[in-house]
């Protein structure tokens, strides 16, 4: 009985408990800027600047940076990445809309005329989650 009702005390806990995910971002070309790691939790809002759900970064080295995403629910999310080399805070990109600065995404690719969509990016977290994602 004593076990049941912890159980039931601690329930809520552990369904609203907060999760963390270690971004290990490969193939840094510089030391110049920022790496730049947008959350997205919903296909609706994948990619658009109003429907970023949470953000992160650190400042670049050549090589692979590590950020951390803290405090997240359990849930699907996708990520979008991208090294500010001159560290002006946005996303630079041509006429066409074509990113100048390098790009990545949680387990989907750049396609030859497009970003990835959501579902090829997404992935599910219960717990503390590392991810490596290249640019």
């Amino acid at each position: 009985m004593r076990i049941l009702f912890i159980g039931l005390f601690l329930a809520p806990w552990a369904i609203f408990s907060q999760n963390d995910i270690s971004v290990h971002v490969h193939n840094v070309p510089s030391n110049k800027g920022n790496i730049n790691v947008a959350v997205y939790n919903s296909d609706a809002t994948f990619l658009s600047f109003d429907g970023v759900f949470k953000t992160g970064t650190e400042a670049a080295h050549e090589g692979v940076v590590q950020l951390m995403i803290e405090d997240l629910p359990a849930g699907r999310y996708a990520l979008a990445v991208f090294h500010d080399e001159n560290g002006n805070g946005k996303l630079d990109t041509n006429w066409l809309g074509v990113p100048k600065e390098k790009v990545a995404f949680s387990k989907g690719r750049m396609k030859t005329f497009g970003p990835p969509k959501y579902k090829e990016c997404a992935f599910q977290i219960h717990s503390d989650y590392e991810i490596d994602v290249k640019l």
